[in-house]
């Protein structure tokens, strides 16, 4: 239970609260002008400081406002372990702390320590979880501060437009969640419909991108897709077989750069070949000119001439033809030892070639069956990238084939759902029995036995199902006796089966608009169901909305809080000044 709300700034009104029913009264004052309003005496902000002690979010919140972020709220409250009551301190200048009077954390381990100890807020947000709602292992789908919504609830939150959802954003199927743990339903169930409307969210959100032309190109179809991923695995498999086969060789780059250097050489000899064998046809045909010695026509030019020639004369012409000769004998000789020269350097260079033909095919088989480190480390990168490219593309078929799931699948998961849903809703029929004769029990206390109320559970297409209602609840008033009803269902059932604390709060807006015989029952219930079930109902409430039910013959005196709330301009309100 929730013992007191109190903070250390003297000029705030401290409230302390008992086992039962309990009425927060804001008045009006003899001095009040006909501009002063009660809708600024705090009766709000208690439910908001509730929230921000209970693990409420720091975002915007009323405590962190420039005039009460220096002020520390704490609250006490009863808890497991703890003999007196656990007090919980937090400040809007440090929001994402808070600060315990009791080692409580060592408490979840079977020990407690009583010192005081200054906790994150998402490890407070677990305590409160596991020590009132005995959520303590995985239960994705539900969360201490969603349940907590349907105990303080919150008008911020738009809380008290319907009975279900404690905020205007949340979802059907996070209520429902929420709503099943407490009614002791299966709610790993019930959370399963939000995979399928997370599956049709996704599917629509796709359907929508694939008409832009460049998010289509994108996330593509799931043919030319599954053909691209074929090739793809087809190109991985072929680098996996040459990193397995691949032989890392020693020397690698000695050895490429030695069959570099046999190809030049090659290359060097083959166009040496090429001058000698110009050189040697010059040869040869120089060495045909020299055959054979023609000199008779020097004298036939002499005949031709006129002159005849003594024989002196012809003595020396026959030395004449004699050196000649001697001369084309020697040039025959010189021609024949260089084409010998050139045939043997034209040989010698077919031998090396060949040599160097032979050492090249042998570093050339060694370069083809491996390679080098680094080339074995480039394979390796390129097929990272490529697997890498791999899984994006099965990351696109994946969207695709959730694009191009047709409705008729997800209808089908909708309808395997509700059957089992409305399976378990029968095998359940006691904790389904024991919420809707509890609800129409309360209902008929509050509008006598010619209303029915009724809290529908049903298995839904969408999500679980629950509607409460009572007949003709379409006023204002009879529709926030329905959120009454519901919540003090939902603590009552809560609490009996340890799912739930044993507190719950509303705030004054809930009796707007309350018909003053409902408004009297409403309290004479939260009074007598408090006291049967060992629960604690607390309620703030205008002191003329009050007097509404006192002259119907309720006594709220037992049940007034000492501290009450004025509507007085300066120090009237919770906090004791106006900001």
């Amino acid at each position: 239970m929730l013992r007191k709300l109190t903070a250390d700034d003297s000029r705030f009104k401290t409230l302390d609260f008992t086992p039962g029913l309990n009425i927060v009264v804001a008045d009006t004052t003899s001095v009040s002008a006909a501009t002063d309003s009660r809708n600024s005496a705090g009766k709000s902000s208690i439910i908001e400081l509730l929230h921000f002690l209970l693990g409420a979010r720091p975002d915007k919140h009323l405590a962190t406002k420039k005039a009460l972020r220096g002020i520390r709220f704490r609250l006490h409250l009863d808890w497991p372990g703890v003999p007196d009551t656990l007090r919980v301190t937090r400040i809007g200048t440090n929001p994402n702390a808070v600060e315990l009077d009791h080692d409580v954390t060592t408490g979840m381990q079977g020990q407690l320590d009583f010192g005081t100890t200054d906790i994150p807020l998402s490890e407070w947000n677990q305590l409160i979880e596991a020590a009132l709602f005995g959520l303590k292992d995985e239960h994705d789908g539900i969360s201490g501060r969603n349940l907590l919504s349907y105990y303080i609830r919150r008008v911020s939150s738009h809380a008290f437009n319907e009975p279900i959802r404690t905020h205007a954003r949340q979802t059907e199927v996070v209520a429902a969640s929420n709503l099943a743990y407490l009614l002791g339903l299966d709610w790993r169930l019930a959370t399963r419909y939000r995979e399928i409307s997370a599956r049709e969210a996704t599917r629509t959100q796709l359907r929508k991108a694939v008409n832009d032309p460049v998010w289509g190109r994108i996330v593509g179809n799931t043919a030319e897709l599954r053909g691209q991923i074929t090739v793809a695995e087809a190109r991985i498999t072929r680098l996996r077989e040459q990193i397995d086969s691949f032989r890392v060789v020693p020397e690698y780059e000695n050895l490429k750069q030695r069959a570099d250097a046999i190809s030049k050489e090659i290359r060097r000899l083959t166009n040496e070949d090429v001058v000698d064998r110009r050189n040697l046809q010059d040869l040869e045909s120089a060495i045909r000119e020299t055959n054979g010695v023609e000199v008779d026509y020097v004298e036939r030019v002499y005949q031709e001439l006129g002159v005849v020639l003594s024989n002196q004369v012809r003595r020396r012409f026959e030395d004449v033809r004699a050196f000649h000769e001697s001369v084309v004998r020697n040039r025959h000789r010189y021609l024949s030892d260089e084409i010998s020269t050139v045939q043997r350097q034209l040989e010698g260079r077919r031998i090396q070639r060949e040599r160097l033909g032979d050492e090249q095919a042998q570093i050339l088989r060694q370069l083809d069956e491996g390679g080098a480190l680094e080339a074995l480390t480039v394979l390796q990168r390129v097929y990272a990238q490529e697997q890498a490219s791999l899984d994006a593309l099965r990351n696109r078929l994946a969207a695709a084939q959730a694009l191009e799931a047709s409705a008729r699948q997800i209808t089908a998961m909708r309808v395997q759902i509700e059957d089992e849903m409305a399976a378990d809703l029968e095998d359940r029929a006691t904790q389904s029995s024991e919420a809707t004769l509890l609800f129409d029990q309360f209902a008929k206390k509050l509008y006598g036995e010619q209303r029915a109320g009724y809290l529908a559970i049903e298995a839904g297409r969408n999500s679980l199902k629950i509607t409460p209602r009572i007949d003709d609840d379409d006023s204002r008033g009879i529709g926030s006796m329905v959120i009454f009803c519901f919540d003090l269902t939902l603590a009552v059932i809560a609490r009996r089966h340890n799912r739930g604390p044993d507190f719950l709060v509303h705030d004054s807006h809930l009796f707007d608009g309350v018909d003053d015989r409902q408004l009297k029952a409403a309290f004479e219930l939260a009074e007598q169901v408090s006291r049967e079930e060992g629960l604690q109902y607390i309620a703030t409430i205008n002191s003329d909305d009050l007097g509404k039910a006192q002259r119907r013959g309720f006594d709220s005196s037992p049940y007034e809080l000492t501290t009450r709330l004025t509507d007085a301009y300066e120090d009237g309100g919770l906090f004791g000044f106006r900001f």
